[in-house]
């Protein structure tokens, strides 16, 4: 797998096609909210875990595994890490504006 190949699937909302996928509280494929959610929190996951596993390897001078491949794992990490991070700012801010208004 080419270093390219790789940043394509870096997306940890793949589900999500867009600002407009999600209608309501369910999204076009029947998938609620809840799910979306929990499918990004678990590919982030494993896609730090993953990370973490090529550096370890990289660190011992396993010659299968090279600089590029963890440089571009670490940096998939990273994005869907920030992109999970800002979406919780995003609800936290906005359930902050709900309650705050007045009745």
């Amino acid at each position: 797998m080419s270093p390219i190949d790789s940043i394509r699937g870096a997306s940890p909302l793949a589900g999500v096609s867009g600002p407009g996928a999600l209608t309501g509280a369910k999204a076009a494929s029947g998938t609620n909210f809840a799910d979306l959610v929990k499918m990004a929190l678990e590919q982030t996951s494993k896609a730090q875990n993953d990370s973490t596993a090529l550096q370890k390897r990289f660190s011992m001078e396993d010659p299968t595994v090279s600089l590029e491949e963890t440089m571009v794992s670490m940096q998939k990490a990273s994005v869907g890490f920030q992109a999970v991070v800002q979406a919780r700012n995003k609800l936290v801010s906005a359930y902050t504006e709900i309650m705050n208004m007045t009745v």
